[in-house]
C-alpha cells in the first residue's frame, strides 16, 4: 500500500525552498541507503521525517549537513550545495550525540559555539530560549537528562541559522523532560524558522510537525499533515472486551486492523458507530466499550507493514 499525499517528486523547488531532495541516492557498497529521495522543505514549516530503523533518515540529514554528496540526483540547501559555507552557516543541528566538554558552563559552551558564526545570536537570548537562564552557570556534566538536551538546542540556535535539525531531539528524556524540551522548541519556532524534525517518539510528531514525511525504504511512502497520515489507514479505534474470535471481527465491514490486548480486542475501522452496532449484535455481552481517534502510530505501523522491502538499506 502506497500513500503519497503531497506528491514531490519530479516537481521543481521553488526559489524560496529552505532545502531540497532531488532524486537523491546513495549506496554503501550494495546497501542502498536513499534510492530516489525527493523532499521539499518551505519558509516556515515543520517537517517530521519519520521512519523505521534502516530507512535512510540519518543519510538523509548527512546530505542536508554536507558530511555526505548524493551519488545520485541533487540536494541543495536554500539553492546552494550543502559543502558551501555559505549555507551551512545558515543551518542549525541538534544531534543525539554532542561530545561536548563535561566540565564548561552553559553559558561557555554558547559562547564558544556561537564564535563558529558570523552573526550570531545574543549568548542570553539562545540560553532563554532554551530555556536554561537559571542554570547558565552550572557545568555540562552537573546538568540532568532534559537540561543537557536543551543546551544542545541552545548550541543549535545559538548560530541564529534559519533552518535547524533536529535529530531525535527527546531521546531517553523522561515525560517531564521531553514536554519541557516541546516548550523551549515552540518557542524557538516562533520566531519563524524551518525546522526539520527526525524522531522515533510519534506523539512528538503529531504534536510539533506541520507536515510529516514518512521515510521507507529509501523512499518517500507518504506525505501529509499528522491528520492526512491517520487518515490513510483508518479514522477510529474501537477497543471493547467480546466473545468473538479475531477471525469473527477482521471480516465486519469497514475493519481495517485487529489486535488483541489482553483481554480485549482493539480495532480500527473506517466509521464506529456501524461497527459497534455490528459488535453489539453479534455478541449482545460484549462490554468496556471504548471509542477514540485513530493514532500516528497505527498509521505508521500500517504503511510500513504494507510495503515489502526491496533491497538492503542502513540508516
Amino acid at each position: 500500500m502506497e500513500a503519497t499525499l503531497s506528491p514531490t517528486a519530479g516537481a521543481t523547488p521553488p526559489a524560496t525552498a529552505v532545502a531540497a531532495f532531488r532524486g537523491a541516492r546513495y549506496a554503501y557498497g550494495a546497501t542502498v541507503a536513499l534510492a530516489g529521495f525527493d523532499l521539499t522543505v518551505h519558509p516556515g514549516e515543520v517537517v517530521a521525517v519519520l521512519g523505521p530503523n534502516g530507512a535512510g533518515k540519518t543519510t538523509a540529514l548527512h546530505l542536508l549537513m554536507g558530511l555526505l554528496a548524493p551519488q545520485a540526483g541533487s540536494v541543495r540547501l536554500y539553492g546552494a550545495d550543502p559543502r558551501e559555507r555559505a549555507a551551512r552557516e545558515r543551518l542549525g543541528v541538534m544531534l543525539q550525540v554532542s561530545g561536548v566538554p563535561e566540565t564548561l558552563t552553559v553559558r561557555e559552551h554558547v559562547r564558544a559555539y556561537a564564535a563558529y558564526y558570523p552573526a550570531p545570536m545574543a549568548i542570553d537570548e539562545a540560553i532563554a530560549t532554551a530555556g536554561l537562564a537559571e542554570v547558565a552557570r552550572r557545568p555540562y556534566g552537573k546538568l540532568s537528562g532534559g537540561q543537557r538536551q536543551r543546551l544542545h538546542l541552545a548550541l543549535a540556535l545559538v548560530g541564529d541559522p534559519d533552518l535547524l535539525v533536529l535529530d531525535e531531539p527527546t531521546t531517553g528524556l523522561d515525560a517531564a523532560a521531553r514536554r519541557t524540551l516541546w516548550a523551549s522548541i515552540r518557542a524557538m519556532l516562533r520566531r519563524g524558522r524551518s525546522v526539520i524534525l527526525t524522531t522515533h517518539d510519534l506523539d512528538e510528531a503529531d504534536a510539533l510537525a506541520d507536515r510529516i514525511v514518512l521515510l521507507h525504504h529509501g523512499r518517500v511512502l507518504a506525505e501529509g499533515t499528522p491528520a492526512e497520515i491517520k487518515a490513510t489507514t483508518a479514522s477510529r479505534r474501537v477497543r471493547i472486551v467480546t466473545r468473538l474470535d479475531e477471525a469473527r471481527v477482521r471480516a465486519l465491514p469497514g475493519v481495517h486492523e485487529v489486535r488483541r490486548d489482553g483481554q480485549a480486542t482493539e480495532v480500527l475501522c473506517a466509521a464506529a458507530e456501524p461497527l459497534v452496532l455490528e459488535l453489539l449484535t453479534a455478541d449482545p455481552t460484549a462490554h468496556d466499550l471504548e471509542v477514540s481517534g485513530a493514532t500516528l502510530e497505527d498509521a505508521f505501523l500500517a504503511l510500513t507493514a504494507a510495503r515489502p522491502r526491496t533491497h538492503r538499506e542502513v540508516a
